[in-house]
């Protein structure tokens, strides 16, 4: 039996779960990473049950419930430590038949790493070029060096090299107006209640905490600012004492906790979707696909579910590799696109783009019925491949 070859581009999380799938399958597959030291961005990440459920699939469920938080209730509040909504989010674990799990990102990307085989990811791999033929397809690197597969698979993220070759276009990132910041602290009672993910909003900002594993908080905060702002890490959490300045106790306690230095401070923005995520042999995955907002937590999920869909239609299909890549661009290409515009909406209303959306979001967070967030929840995490 002929074993087809898949060259990878990228080493986070897209494409080690396409690595782990493929490979699972019996593929030969090889990962290639631009940087010489994998460092993930960010420091945590929201894994809701549409995500968890791939990883089960890829053999990883133990280790995802070992490192990460028991997120059992939502709540969000006011600027001013006012309760506007509490969502019990075991009825959505009823329906949807898995927990979220929010994790560290260095916690998720080193299971994957060990799932894989991290002495078979290739470090400092600059990809600079892609080309195909009729049988192969071959990824060109800074040294010269190529590497050739049956297909090769973009995950090198917002700024890919891969989807320049899908596209035929160059695509830009879009500010989507607002700096985040985020970081883990360790959880203690005056930040919040160990099992609930909690969300302060206000004056067009917020502030949030969620449990992960190891008896940690990941944080992060929003506020709309104009691009191009730059502060030194050693002075991140005098900013955000200015920012959140008059915000709840538990704000000030969490920005007293901080360590600036290990505060990542990122202008967000995501990419308008694509037509196209195949070209015969070569297909993009994860953010090189579809980099979206993080306000619907499923950034990460989505480059679990490609990894699904791309490995189920290379397995299942035999007509040819172009072929499977045709349908899971099928497949993927009107969840992504909904799932980015929706996410992009969402920053608008939170994040004061207009204020006055946003003054009727808060009013509808008081009003809203905590059934209506977890059939919310519930629509998009069913909506995926694994029901």
């Amino acid at each position: 039996m002929y074993e087809l070859k898949a060259i990878i581009i990228g080493a986070g999380m897209a494409g080690l779960a396409a690595g782990i799938a493929l490979r699972q399958a019996g593929y030969d597959v090889e990962i290639y990473e631009k940087t010489r030291k994998l460092r993930p961005a960010g420091a945590g990440i929201s894994l809701w049950s549409n995500g968890v459920k791939v990883l089960n699939k890829l053999g990883l469920g133990k280790e995802i419930a070992r490192i990460g938080g028991e997120m059992n209730r939502m709540e969000y509040r006011s600027h001013t430590d006012e309760v506007l909504n509490h969502i019990n989010l075991l009825p959505l674990i009823d329906s949807v038949g898995e927990r979220p799990y929010p994790v560290s990102r260095t916690d998720l990307q080193q299971i994957m790493l060990e799932a894989f085989g991290e002495d078979d990811v290739r470090l400092g791999m600059r990809c600079v070029a892609v080309e195909q033929d009729e049988q192969s397809a071959t990824a060109i690197f800074e040294d010269g060096t190529q590497a050739t597969g049956d297909l090769v698979i973009g995950a090198d993220g917002v700024h890919s090299v891969v989807r320049h070759h899908v596209t035929g276009e160059e695509t830009q990132a879009r500010y989507a107006g607002y700096v985040n910041w985020n970081g883990i602290v360790e959880a203690s009672p005056d930040l919040a209640e160990k099992d609930v993910w909690v969300i302060y909003v206000g004056d067009q900002k917020r502030a949030s905490m969620m449990p992960i594993g190891d008896n940690r908080f990941y944080f992060f905060f929003g506020c709309p600012m104009g691009q191009g702002t730059q502060v030194e890490p050693e002075k991140r959490s005098e900013e955000l004492s200015k920012i959140f300045a008059g915000w709840p106790q538990a704000v000030q306690n969490l920005i007293a906790k901080i360590n600036p230095l290990e505060v990542n401070r990122l202008e967000i923005g995501d990419i308008n979707p694509l037509k196209q995520l195949a070209k015969n042999r070569v297909v993009i995955v994860g953010d090189s696909a579809h980099a979206t907002t993080p306000t619907l937590g499923q950034g990460g999920c989505q480059a679990m579910e490609d990894a699904e869909v791309l490995s189920r239609f290379l397995i299942t299909t035999n007509l040819s590799v172009p072929d499977a890549l045709k349908r899971y661009e099928a497949e993927r290409k009107e969840r992504t696109s909904g799932l980015v515009l929706k996410a992009r909406k969402r920053t608008d209303t939170i994040y004061g783009k207009p204020p006055e959306v946003t003054q009727q979001w808060y009013k509808q967070l008081k009003e809203e019925k905590p059934q209506d967030v977890v059939n919310a929840l519930e629509k998009i995490i069913l909506g995926g491949p694994l029901r």
